[in-house]
């Protein structure tokens, strides 16, 4: 599961354009992919990212 996530990550980094606009949507992605991978969410919540509200 760990390298699937992985390479889902890295799919999505290749389709990066450097717009920030463009690319907001991508880095959602990306941030939520990655705090599956490392099993990450607010220590005081049971909600997945109510901490930073992806």
């Amino acid at each position: 599961m760990n390298t699937e996530l992985q390479t889902q990550i890295d799919d999505l980094k290749a389709t990066l354009t450097g717009n920030f606009m463009t690319d907001m949507e991508i880095r959602d992605q990306i941030h939520n992919l990655e705090m599956k991978l490392n099993g990450v969410k607010p220590s005081d919540s049971h909600f997945e990212c109510v901490g930073c509200g992806s």
